[in-house]
């Protein structure tokens, strides 16, 4: 895909959210169901079930996916999504190129073992590394609208109101 065909699809998409902002308003969903044997949760991706489950270092077996490996995942989908899109759009030539995220993450606080200790990332780091001639300027632009527009980078990076809740099912 190149920059036309990537503005020519997202024109009329544009055109009628500026003329109707709440049409661009979404619900996104996930939906896991509990593993009745296992400390598991099977997860509904719309392409595959994921099943996530405890991390090594908590003393999950491995086998199953880590929900902070899978949040990690998200975040390089997104990004390497969102850098190719502003690529295209700039028309910055990008012949290949990796996303990489990783982050730190003090298990103690999540097992409860020292009370101080933070539960979550402590530091998330994303490195692109891109086969390209473009000249910098324009690679400094490419980090920046891409950091700006990536939804789940943004999303981590802000964090958003949160709820949550119990109910009993019927």
């Amino acid at each position: 895909m190149n920059a036309v065909e990537l503005r020519a699809i997202q024109a009329p998409i544009k055109e009628r959210y500026y003329a109707e902002p709440e049409a661009a308003r979404f619900t996104l969903k996930a939906r896991g169901t509990l593993d009745a044997q296992n400390i598991a949760c099977k997860v509904e991706t719309g392409h595959a079930l994921a099943v996530a489950g405890l991390h090594r270092a908590t003393g999950g077996t491995g086998v199953e996916l880590c929900s902070g490996d899978m949040l990690l995942e998200a975040l390089v989908a997104c990004a390497g999504v969102t850098l190719k899109a502003v690529a295209t759009a700039l028309e910055i030539p990008l012949t290949g190129g990796t996303v990489s995220a990783e982050g730190d993450v003090d298990f103690r606080g999540t097992l409860g073992i020292v009370k101080d200790a933070p539960v979550g990332f402590e530091q998330i780091r994303i490195v692109f590394e891109l086969e390209t001639d473009a000249p910098q300027e324009k690679l400094d632009q490419l980090l920046k609208l891409t950091e700006r527009y990536c939804v789940v980078y943004q999303t981590i990076r802000h964090g958003p109101a949160m709820a949550i809740e119990l109910r009993r099912s019927a």
